[in-house]
Parts: C-alpha cells; structure tokens; sequence
C-alpha cells in the first residue's frame, strides 16, 4: 500500500506538472478535457523515458537468449526425462551466459504498478463528491495548492465524455451513449496497437527455428483478447494512457529493429540488403553480381584514320 500511494503521488504530480505546463505556458483552458488529455500523455512521455534503460536490457536480453537457444535445445533433449535436473542446468546455464530470461518482461512488469497508480487516481477524481466529509482526493490532488485541480478533473470532458468515463458505468455519466462509443473506440485502438507491436516483433524479429516464437504467437493473440475484455472497465483517461503508450513501443520497435535486429531474422537480412544498396550506390558500380557487357568501338575500327595532308609553306601562310 505504501508503494501504491508513493505511486500515485508521483503519478499525480507528473499530470499536475503538465496541466499547469499547458495551462499556464501554452494557454490552453485549465477545464478542458484535452489539457487533462495531453497531460496523461505527458505522463507517459515521462515514464517511457525512464524506462529507455530498461528497454535496452530487454533488448539485450532478448540477444542472449536467440544465441544460447542451441545449448538449451540440447539440455532440453539430454534431460527430456528429468524436469529438476533439467531446470538446475538451465539455471546453471543462465549464470554462466549472464542471461536473465525475466528481464525482457521487466517494461511490461514495472509499467503495471504504474497503470494501477494511475487507475486509482482516475477512479478517486471520479468519486469525487465535494459534499461528502468523508471523500479524500487521490493523490497530490488532496494537497492544498492542488486541492481545486479535482473538481476541475472530475468535470473534464473530451467529445462530451468525461475522463473517468467506463464502459461499464456509461449510465453515471452525462451522455452514456457518447461515453460507451468513445469506450468502444479506444479499446478497439488499444486492442489493435497490442496485436500489432507483438505481430512486428515476431515477424520481423525472431528467427524461423527460434522455440521462443510459439509462446510469442500465444500471447500474441492472447494480451489482445485480455484487454479487449478487461477494456469495459477502464476509464478513458486509462485507456488514452494505454494507447498512447502502445504508441511509443510500436514507434521504439520499429526503430530498433530496422536499425539493430537480431542475426539470423528477415529485419537482420533487410538491413545488409540495405546496405549492399547503400554502398553500391555509393561506388556508382553494378549491382553485385552483374555481369557488364562490353560494347565494341565500332566507330575506331570500321572508320579509316584520315592522315594529315601535306601543304607548302605558301599554302600554311595564306592559312
């Protein structure tokens, strides 16, 4: 509980700090749902560059494990009858390589915390009810200098929905109907950018004969279905931090498999392709492996040398 109120403080102070960055600095109305908007998406600007360094130990990590699927193949057969046995030399093996198989989960694990952080400060500004003595604001938000920021909060709307709009509880907002068809929207987006960031990583990523791959392919179709159904019950403020941030891994992949892949994977093979064309349009040459055709100087050796004519001295004068 304690790690979840530090959370949400944080969380809190971040959607604050860019509220006020929009608010104040750009001039946008302090009660619009699209200050409120663009701050969650600050938010997650700010978090994903915290999390760039763990990226980098995921993607690592991922290498280790491509190159040491040999050694495990072989544990796996040598001990096939011998689950401890052949967990022990995994584990041995983990050691020795300095591989860590969970660290290529640990975005994923340490952004959850954070989801939850701000799913229970979008569900405190909800409740939000300035009659009940007994309400107490989530966050930074029951700070005195931010202590008017809930209302404002609580009654920002985008499209007519407000932010802490479910599908669910559609019929506690202002306009159910606008609300459940927003819902429906971004769940649909949040759905899509899922699928496709995993489609990207194992097509273009993971090696054909990669074991890796078939779990891959599970969860591929696997996460799209759990937030497609666990999506009914998030607020559109959560469900705009989940696209967006869908968003940044699809754009951070990309980047990092077109310009770094995986040896072995059709991105590694596009890259050298890639390069091959770079260098041969830099030499001005052939394509590799082209053969140039000679074409004969026909006009040097079918037309006779015409041989300079003998004049007088006279005749170079008058010249």
């Amino acid at each position: 509980m304690f790690i979840l109120d530090w959370l949400k403080n944080a969380v809190s102070w971040v959607l604050v700090q860019f509220h006020q960055l929009f608010s104040s600095v750009l001039g946008m109305d302090p009660n619009s749902g699209w200050t409120w908007t663009l701050s969650i998406v600050g938010l997650v600007i700010v978090i994903r560059i915290l999390l760039i360094p763990l990226f980098v130990k995921q993607i690592k990590a991922q290498r280790g494990l491509q190159l040491i699927q040999p050694q495990m193949k072989e544990i796996q057969k040598k001990y096939a009858g011998d689950k401890e046995r052949q967990s022990q030399e995994m584990m041995k093996l983990y050691r020795e390589t300095g591989t860590n198989p969970l660290a290529s989960c640990l975005p994923i694990i340490l952004q959850a915390p954070i989801f939850f952080a701000l799913f229970s400060v979008l569900q405190g500004v909800a409740m939000y009810n300035p009659d009940d003595p007994g309400y107490v604001a989530p966050g930074v938000f029951a700070w005195p200098q931010y202590a008017d920021l809930t209302a404002s909060m609580h009654d920002a709307q985008i499209f007519g929905v407000p932010l802490y709009g479910t599908f669910m509880n559609a019929d506690e907002t202002p306009n159910p109907l606008a609300t459940q068809i927003l819902a429906v929207i971004m769940i649909a987006l949040m759905t899509a950018t899922t699928f496709i960031t995993q489609r990207q990583l194992i097509v273009k990523n993971s090696a054909p004969d990669n074991p890796m791959v078939k779990q891959q392919k599970i969860l591929l179709y696997v996460f799209p279905v759990i937030f497609a159904v666990s999506g009914i019950n998030f607020p559109i403020g959560v469900l705009t931090y989940w696209f967006t941030t869908n968003l940044w891994s699809m754009g951070q992949q990309f980047y990092v498999i077109r310009n770094n892949p995986q040896p072995g994977t059709p991105a590694f093979e596009a890259k050298e392709a890639r390069k091959a064309a770079k260098k041969q349009q830099k030499s001005g040459g052939a394509p590799t492996g082209t053969a140039v055709e000679e074409v004969p100087d026909t006009a040097s050796e079918n037309t006779p040398r015409q041989q300079p004519k003998r004049t007088s001295r006279s005749q170079r004068k008058k010249k």
